[in-house]
């Protein structure tokens, strides 16, 4: 199904290298324009005036935009071209800018951040399997590549690390808090599907079988490493979830500090330092990636209880780039198990459901901190939040942990 001799229109597409980039720095825009809005939820807050859970319902709802596009939809990039489903994606991210731009209201709010979850749900599983795919005809005498997968990881967290500086810087130093930063995000997504475009496609339409091929096949034996990748995944995004939903509040409200471009620190720190600790980390093996993530996952969230039970911005700060390395080095390791448990005729089903599960563990302990916080208080909210995850992520690890190699693939 897949093809490195797809007839191309001559002069008219990039070549591999250069479209992998190119879907690389698309997966970024889309990432950063869904963590954009975290430095302004305070904004948000007074203008609209409701509380701490609406700000956990608007940032949950784009978790539930992302996981019916990949439970309906991220599959299909196996079957109708990595493309015609990745340039969707950004036209839903430039809707969702239109709206956020055309209204500042709740109800405009929770529609764009809607049309921003379902254009994610489709970037997702799409471009991780299409950055493989078009590594694999750049580079086709690479018996066991590890840049796609590195790459993708880094593209997801490096964006969604970007999102609240950009869209913090903006609000606090330009006016118009909350429609500049859609302007220039949207404009970015813009310049970005222009080279998707122009970017090669790697199904080969022509070729594809008679029948569908399963969604979610996995390769034998596989099962027991799938289900430890997804809760990987869904205890790494967690705790980045946690922090990017109510992270700006808990500065603002927990440690008495109201600066905007600061309110996005949170989120900044947990996502920078997840994409950072994956190149830096990058020639590590996964089991070493995995232990070594854990320890840092479970000193971060000890930390963040510490730093709002005594408040510390330092601390805080700290805490959330600890706990972001680790759950960078765990998302990296469940990513990658998930890619190389799939058959490769259902990869993107199968990243569909890793990411499935990645993006609820976004959003339920977000939703669940929101409904405990008022009653119970951020320190004990953190630490029942920060236990169950913690749970988990052990959990995930031992499932992982001893798996058998991959077969290494044929040029």
């Amino acid at each position: 199904m897949h093809n490195s001799t797809l007839p191309t229109a001559p002069g008219r597409h990039l070549s591999h290298s250069a479209g992998f980039w190119v879907v690389a720095c698309a997966y970024a825009a889309l990432s950063a324009f869904g963590t954009a809005p975290t430095p302004l939820w305070p904004i948000y807050q007074q203008a609209d005036r409701f509380g701490a859970l609406w700000v956990t319902v608007a940032f949950a709802i784009m978790v539930v935009g992302i996981v019916v596009s990949l439970v309906f939809l991220g599959h299909l990039s196996d079957r109708l071209g990595r493309r015609r489903i990745i340039a969707p994606a950004l036209f839903a991210a430039l809707a969702a800018s239109y709206v956020l731009i055309a209204s500042t209201s709740l109800a405009a709010l929770l529609a764009g951040r809607l049309l921003t979850g379902l254009g994610i749900g489709l970037m997702a599983a799409s471009a991780t399997a299409y950055l493989a795919d078009l590594d694999r005809q750049a580079r086709p005498h690479v018996a066991v590549p590890k840049l796609p997968g590195l790459v993708a990881a880094g593209a997801s967290l490096g964006g969604l690390a970007l999102g609240p500086v950009i869209a913090g810087a903006l609000a606090e130093w330009l006016p118009d808090p909350l429609r500049l930063p859609y302007v220039v995000l949207g404009l970015l997504v813009l310049i970005c599907l222009a080279f998707v475009l122009v970017t090669p496609e790697t199904v080969d339409l022509a070729a594809a079988p008679p029948t569908v091929a399963p969604r979610t096949n996995l390769r034998p034996g596989q099962q027991r490493v799938f289900t430890g990748a997804a809760l990987l995944g869904f205890a790494a995004f967690g705790a980045t979830g946690v922090f990017s939903s109510v992270g700006a509040l808990v500065i603002r409200d927990d440690l008495g500090i109201h600066d905007v471009f600061v309110g996005g620190m949170a989120t900044f720190a947990v996502f920078g330092a997840s994409a950072a600790a994956q190149l830096v980390l990058s020639r590590f093996g996964p089991q070493q990636l995995v232990v070594l993530g854990s320890a840092c996952y479970l000193v971060g969230l000890a930390a963040t209880a510490v730093s709002i039970a005594d408040p510390s911005l330092a601390l805080f700060l700290i805490a959330a780039a600890a706990t972001g390395a680790g759950a960078g080095m765990l998302f990296k390791t469940g990513l990658s198990h998930s890619a190389e448990s799939a058959v490769p005729a259902s990869r993107a089903g199968v990243l569909s459901v890793f990411f499935v599960v990645a993006y609820l563990g976004m959003g339920l302990p977000s939703v669940a901190f929101g409904l405990a916080v008022g009653r119970f208080g951020s320190t004990a909210t953190i630490i029942a939040v920060s236990v169950v995850l913690a749970a988990l992520a052990i959990a995930g690890a031992a499932l992982v942990s001893n798996r058998p190699s991959p077969p290494a693939r044929r040029s």
